[in-house]
């Protein structure tokens, strides 16, 4: 199921008014039910994928917290880890090394026959791994407490509006806002309708109609040049930004009117003067991920 889809649509509607009249330990069960249909929208045989990477680091996240062993802490963060990454290397990179191997027996006069399976790749992957594995990181270096509900953990994890195009969310901003009572302001109502409408033309009156002059000049065998190479460059360039940064409006439209707040994730990043700006302002969520998990451990 896509932003841009009167299926989304009729489903958001029915969603957000079953979620106004109801307590806060229903609305979580909404979000968690409402959650997993949007997923399996797209293709239910991958809900299981998403159920285990839930369960295993809601119980690892729980066994670290009550842990004292610096060898048992260390061990229930690496099986963590190992099957969040071979999970996510699996279904990301299975194709391009079963080609890989294919094309270098191929190489020399061999037929590799037995690599023939295709890997669909799951929808939304990055992001849930990424966000879960933050907040095992996060439990392990004791900086946030170890969920106690299993749904307000399952709700964190799969939470429709950020679930397969971010952003990438901290247990430290969205689970408390998850545990705890909301109440939505009028203010939240409009910025939500807002960014919203925004969001929306960003992707279906920008993305969407620079999309066949992207295609067209690089659709292998046109035989583009000079000029018309140039303006295909700015309409791709263009596309991907209202494609991206249109779903993450969206996506925060959409949660604001529900009284969670998600990240910004785009701030005009082809207005910046430098490139470090340029990083600082494009797929903001993922770049402090990157920053705070990867390069300021190595």
């Amino acid at each position: 199921m896509v932003f841009n889809s009167l299926h989304f649509v009729s489903f958001f509607i029915i969603v957000y008014a079953l979620y106004r009249v109801l307590p806060h330990r229903g609305q979580n069960w909404l979000l968690f039910i409402a959650s997993y249909y949007f997923y399996a929208a797209w293709d239910w045989r991958f809900l299981g994928l998403l159920a285990a990477s839930t369960i295993v680091d809601y119980t690892a996240a729980r066994l670290l917290e009550s842990a004292t062993s610096g060898t048992r802490r260390r061990l229930f963060v690496t099986v963590s880890l190992g099957f969040n990454l071979t999970m996510l290397g699996f279904f990301k990179y299975f194709n391009f090394f079963a080609d890989s191997l294919r094309d270098l027996f191929m190489a020399f006069g061999m037929q590799l026959d037995f690599v023939t399976l295709r890997v669909l790749l799951p929808v939304g992957i990055s992001f849930y791994t990424f966000v879960t594995m933050s907040y095992v990181i996060d439990v392990y270096r004791r900086e946030v407490p170890a969920a106690r509900n299993f749904v307000d953990f399952a709700v964190f994890v799969a939470y429709f509006p950020h679930l397969v195009a971010g952003p990438i969310l901290r247990a430290t901003m969205l689970l408390p806002q998850i545990v705890e009572p909301r109440r939505i302001s009028a203010q939240q109502v409009r910025d939500g309708l807002w960014l919203m409408a925004w969001g929306y033309f960003q992707k279906i009156f920008i993305a969407d109609n620079l999309a066949p002059l992207a295609n067209s000049v690089f659709e292998p065998g046109t035989g583009h040049a000079g000029v018309n190479v140039l303006l295909g460059v700015y309409a791709f360039a263009l596309q991907i930004y209202g494609d991206f940064a249109g779903y993450s409006n969206i996506a925060r439209g959409t949660s604001k009117l529900m009284g969670i707040e998600l990240i910004e994730n785009f701030r005009f990043p082809y207005l910046v003067r430098t490139p470090q700006q340029f990083w600082r302002h494009w797929h903001i969520s993922l770049s402090t991920w990157l920053r705070d998990y990867l390069y300021i451990p190595l």
